[in-house]
């Protein structure tokens, strides 16, 4: 019997964007090797869930129906987990 072992990562990051300071959650998804699930309240407090994908060497957002100050801060959000993973692996 062969028990395979997958690492969970999760984080949560505060970071100001479009004036607010936002909660961010964001959790690797299992089975891929460069994606990530995120997810913020907007101004309203619905929760936007979206996916970022690495390309080669920064973060995207894949879903483009989100509020603009979200899309805008892509690089933001790219460096938020750029700069957490090397502390979760």
């Amino acid at each position: 019997m062969h028990i395979q072992h997958i690492k969970n990562i999760h984080f949560t990051k505060l970071l100001k964007l479009n004036g607010r300071v936002r909660e961010f959650n964001c959790r690797k998804i299992p089975g891929a090797i460069e994606l990530f699930h995120l997810d913020v309240c907007d101004d309203r407090g619905n929760r936007l869930m979206f996916k970022m994908q690495k390309d080669d060497t920064q973060w995207h957002i894949l879903d483009q129906e989100l509020p603009q100050w979200l899309l805008e801060s892509e690089k933001q959000l790219s460096d938020l987990i750029t700069e957490e993973l090397p502390s979760a692996y």
